[in-house]
């Protein structure tokens, strides 16, 4: 037997107590170890981040900008309702580490299928598949989970289009995450920090009426570029943050080949613009606007 196991058998259970009584003093610098306790519980209002427990796919698109927060350590922080609507409703949100600023977003949840009401989902949803025949049939027949599936397959549809959007060049926020049915997103503001008004809130000069018109233009023709059409777009969904405008809204996104209804919603959207754009003295027509855009789809 070896020198080693005669010393093993005589004092193991007089080395093991030692080990375990032992005064963290006498063990070496360099094992010392800094950590904090954090408890489980926060309070109301608050939770731990979830930006690295959602799947890769249900973050942003890279590059992921400066601003977005993404340790493990930060906190969400519920600041109020920013806006309510029939089928979800935006709240302010500051996700931050201990100790810093961080940055507030918006956090846009849909409603459950008890409280929520979509209007002519119908036309925007033909050409759409999910991916489970269950879900599929579940869909169709209206029952209690096809009405779950129809909220998170809204909130999935905006997930996507605002990812691709962005990737696209598309003024649109960024989007940061998507956990079921909450969609977390860049948070608008104008240049005096506070959250960007809609474009039917505002009275722009001649001249930068102008340009947002030109911005709208622009939108609408890299959307045919794509193949697509907001199908809800309107002054009450696009921010005027300062002198640029962000289109936001974007569940009901419409293939302008696959939806039979495409053309005419996109056609709507001309129509929406215009008007408003008429109204605040700027010559504008909606079946001109139409045929520019509609003939970069083909």
């Amino acid at each position: 037997m070896s020198l080693f196991s005669d010393q093993h058998d005589q004092h193991d259970q007089h080395d093991q107590h030692d080990q375990h009584d032992q005064p963290l003093s006498s063990f070496p610098a360099a094992w010392a170890l800094d950590f904090t306790v954090f408890e489980d519980d926060l309070p109301a209002g608050q939770r731990w981040s979830t930006y690295l427990d959602v799947e890769r796919l249900c973050r942003g698109p890279a590059p992921v900008p400066d601003w977005v927060v993404t340790t493990r350590g930060a906190v969400d922080t519920e600041l109020g309702v920013l806006k309510t609507g029939k089928e979800a409703d935006v709240f302010l949100l500051r996700r931050a580490e201990p100790g810093t600023d961080g940055v507030v977003m918006a956090a846009k949840r849909y409603r459950d299928e008890q409280h929520r009401s979509f209007h002519r989902s119908a036309a925007y949803t033909e050409g759409r598949r999910v991916r489970r025949s269950r879900d599929q049939r579940a869909l169709a027949k209206g029952t209690a989970h096809g009405r779950a599936v129809a909220s998170g397959q809204w909130a999935i549809a905006e997930w996507n289009a605002l990812t691709r959007l962005w990737e696209m060049g598309l003024p649109v926020p960024y989007p940061v995450q998507i956990d079921g049915t909450e969609l977390l997103m860049e948070l608008v503001t104008g240049p005096d920090g506070l959250p960007a008004p809609r474009l039917a809130a505002v009275r722009p000069d001649a001249d930068l009426l102008a340009s947002y018109f030109e911005q709208v233009r622009e939108a609408l023709s890299v959307l045919a570029r794509a193949g697509l059409a907001h199908g809800d777009l309107s002054p009450y969904n696009v921010l005027a943050a300062g002198e640029r405008l962000v289109v936001i809204d974007l569940p009901q996104v419409v293939d302008l080949v696959a939806n039979p209804a495409g053309p005419d919603l996109l056609l709507r959207d001309c129509t929406n613009l215009c008007t408003w754009f008429r109204r605040r003295g700027l010559e504008a027509d909606e079946h001109e606007l139409f045929g520019e855009v509609i003939s970069q789809a083909w």
